[in-house]
């Protein structure tokens, strides 16, 4: 077998400018050939060459940046050779991890120490074979030129072409006819012949008898099916070793290690029978050694033991629970059940380091360890062992007298029908466990289905729910632009007003007047909002209806000039109390004020007047009240005096 093993010295897959440069180490039959500095297009052409057996890689990052490249990649592989990641699939390991399984060193910083390693264990038969393509080939004749518009000879050169696609077509059917494989054909007609034929064999690439090729008129190209995701299968169908500890019960723990100590299974259940967990093991590896956590292994560990043939472990004294958490100090659990499980089977292991450090020195490099470890612990002598595993036949022990072999009794007719009927129920389970096994692909291809719709799905209701969302964020500011702009043209329009009143102001011909809708406290609130009002203010009312004291009061609190009253005369209460807390009431008939909307404007010749004439009112208002008041207290002093003289008579 030949394997090629690379790794790269300088440059990346991902760089346009610095494409990778690799080591090249070539092994066949277990022995390193050479090592050599090679590029990709060198690579690529000594792999077409030589065809190895396998391509090993570390990591699948050194021949393709993305899955595409990838699938570009092997494509151009040659068909009989397969590409190999020896350091695992989905769950990846180191490379010093794999070489130490078969006791290899090499120096991690030298490329060319690491391709030879990777060459030597991928041809011991560790890693993951990468595949990418079904067992299906599509095969695809077509023109190599195209027709054009042509001239007097048209006609006949397309009739060439098309006729050497129908001729080329009608050569590979004939081989995969005598290949005997099954396909489908596709034709495309066209004058003279065929501008197009595909196939769809049922094989993969490496068994159909054709390859890609360009011809003056015809190119055939052979590419096979790629998977939906990449799969990863062992390159050895050998399962690994375990140590599996049980601890049996209403729940029963599992816990299984290797023989590196590596934690590979651990789990529990309460529903959970023989033939489960002897299932569950089978899937995880193979045990090499069932172990329990008590000195008397149960009848039911025992029983699993016998089912894979495994070595038995039992502790010289039952663990206790002290040991039990420092054995799985390192490792999570979910219970008591699988912690007693795994102090189990690392207990086993702590017993068996010295023995596999000791093996580890006397084997040489080149050596599966894991099938090493296991035999010696099954009771083969280590000579023997690394002898038959290398091909070379042990050294015959003396020769010792043969037992003589008792006859066998005559098997009764029972017997033997009974082992017809055996070997017609195992040919029954085989038949079952194949249709399980299409159903569970089946099943599997569902499930893909299944999480590609609902991954649509989801992904239209996130995006339904962020437009949706989005569309309420939109609406929410496209009102709150509508409240800014009503906002806006109010303080616009309070803005004119008050620059005309600003204007009048300015003017000494004019006395500019602010309108107050009624005499309630609503129409002052609002005035101010809007206008504002202010010390020497002048206000306009065109109706008094509904005045009140307290808003006459607040008025001349603010510290306003006059009040210009129109319509019909005011209330003479209303006038009593302008009077009282001396704000001016000037009548609109002297005034004569003109109005526009919220402001207006008066000759300031005739407010003066009218309010000389109100301050004038006002004065013999005063004396009228201080008569009053005087009128007031002599009648008081005379109704005191005509008491007192009462009182006194």
């Amino acid at each position: 077998m030949k394997v090629f093993g690379i790794d790269i010295i300088k440059g990346s897959v991902r760089s346009r400018t610095r494409r990778p440069v690799y080591a090249l180490a070539r092994v066949e039959d277990g022995e390193v050939q050479g090592v050599d500095e090679v590029t990709g297009f060198r690579l690529q052409r000594l792999l077409a060459a030589e065809q190895p057996d396998i391509l090993a890689v570390d990591s699948l990052q050194e021949v393709a940046a993305d899955q595409r490249e990838l699938h570009v990649f092997l494509q151009s592989l040659p068909p009989s050779t397969k590409l190999v990641q020896v350091t695992g699939g989905e769950k990846k390991e180191s490379l010093g991890k794999v070489a130490a399984r078969y006791n290899i060193s090499f120096n991690k910083f030298d490329p060319y120490a690491e391709a030879r390693t990777t060459a030597r264990v991928a041809a011991l038969g560790a890693g993951v074979e990468v595949i990418a393509f079904e067992n299906t080939t599509d095969i695809v004749v077509s023109r190599h030129r195209s027709p054009g518009r042509g001239g007097w000879s048209q006609n006949r050169y397309v009739r060439k072409i098309h006729g050497a696609v129908l001729q080329k077509a009608r050569e590979i059917e004939g081989r995969l006819r005598g290949a005997g494989l099954d396909y489908e054909k596709k034709e495309t007609k066209a004058f003279g012949g065929y501008s197009r034929v595909a196939f769809r064999v049922k094989a993969p690439r490496e068994m159909v008898p054709v390859h890609s090729s360009r011809g003056a008129d015809v190119q055939v190209r052979v590419a096979g099916r790629q998977l939906d995701r990449i799969r990863f299968e062992p390159l050895s169908g050998r399962p690994r070793y375990l140590i599996v500890g049980l601890d049996p019960g209403t729940t029963t723990g599992i816990a299984a290690v290797d023989l590196d100590g590596n934690l590979v299974l651990l789990t529990s259940s309460r529903q959970m029978t023989m033939s489960d967990i002897v299932e569950e093991l089978y899937r995880a590896g193979k045990p090499l050694i069932v172990a329990s956590d008590v000195q008397q292994i149960p009848y039911s560990v025992e029983k699993i033991r016998r089912a894979f043939n495994a070595i038995p472990y039992t502790p010289k004294q039952s663990l206790s629970v002290e040991a039990k958490y420092d054995l799985t100090a390192q490792f999570s659990y979910t219970n008591d059940h699988e912690r007693d499980a795994l102090s189990a089977a690392l207990d086993a292991y702590r017993s068996l380091q010295n023995k596999f450090r000791n093996i580890v020195k006397r084997v040489g490099p080149g050596f599966d360890l894991d099938e090493v470890r296991a035999r010696v612990l099954r009771g083969q002598p280590l000579d023997t062992v690394l002898a038959d595993l290398q091909g070379v036949p042990a050294a015959k022990k003396e020769a010792e007298p043969e037992a003589p072999v008792p006859e066998r009794p005559v098997e009764d007719e029972r017997v033997i029908a009974l082992d017809g009927m055996v070997k017609r129920l195992r040919s029954y389970v085989e038949e079952l466990q194949d249709d399980l096994r299409e159903r569970d692909r089946e099943m599997e291809r569902l499930r893909q289905d299944v999480r590609r719709a609902r991954s649509a799905a989801e992904r239209k209701i996130r995006r339904d729910a962020e437009l949706a969302a989005k569309d309420a964020t939109i609406e929410s500011l496209r009102e709150q632009l509508r409240g800014e702009r009503r906002r806006s043209r109010r303080l616009k329009k309070r803005l004119e007003r008050m620059q005309k009143v600003a204007k009048l102001e300015v003017s000494e011909d004019y006395t500019p007047l602010k309108v107050l809708e009624s005499l309630t406290r609503e129409a002052v609130r609002a005035l101010q909002e809007e206008i504002g009002i202010a010390g020497g203010d002048v206000l306009y009312v065109p109706r008094t209806h509904g005045w009140g004291r307290g808003v006459v009061k607040d008025l001349a609190g603010t510290g306003v000039r006059a009040l210009v009253v129109g319509g019909e005369p005011p209330d003479p209460h209303l006038i009593r109390v302008a009077r009282e807390i001396d704000l001016p009431l000037l009548p609109a008939e002297t005034v004569r004020p003109e109005i526009r909307g919220r402001t207006g404007a008066a000759l300031t010749g005739a407010v003066e007047e009218a309010i000389a004439e109100w301050k004038e009112e006002q004065k013999e208002f005063r004396r009228e009240q201080e008569a009053e008041r005087v009128e007031y207290l002599f009648k008081e002093y005379r109704s005191e005096r005509e008491k007192e003289v009462r009182r006194g008579g």
